[in-house]
């Protein structure tokens, strides 16, 4: 992979942290402004079991998409990583290139097409 490459996943990269990082924010300044009534489910204009169910619901859900986000956050800043040790874009099964078509479409990847689906297939039989 050249300079040129290397930049121009750097900066997708970087992109998608920074898209990341800020719906965190939105989740973490939606969840500081809850009250504690309002976290505990105690809401005081409705004592409406439904109503509570919802509240409840949506707060998993919030926790949910952050958790998924913060580990495609982590995997981001290991694609990083790669990038600074020269590791990117190469397929950690087979050792050979990772086609940029397929950087472009999941940047934090670390195995090729083939050896995904052999994995897949492997996968498959077990299952």
């Amino acid at each position: 992979m050249d300079q040129a490459d290397r930049e121009y996943f750097r900066q997708i990269l970087m992109d998608k942290r920074t898209e990341i990082r800020r719906d965190l924010g939105v989740v973490e300044s939606h969840s500081m402004n809850n009250t504690s009534a309002e976290s505990s489910g105690d809401l005081i204009y409705s004592d409406h079991m439904a109503d509570l169910g919802s509240a409840s619901m949506e707060r998993e859900k919030a926790f949910m998409f952050a958790s998924r986000d913060g580990a495609y956050l982590e995997q981001l800043e290991e694609a990083v990583s790669r990038l600074d040790d020269g590791t990117y874009g190469i397929c950690r099964v087979c050792d050979t290139d990772i086609p940029k078509a397929r950087l472009e479409a999941v940047p934090t990847t670390k195995i090729c097409v083939s050896c995904k689906e052999l994995e897949a297939k492997e996968k498959a039989k077990r299952a």
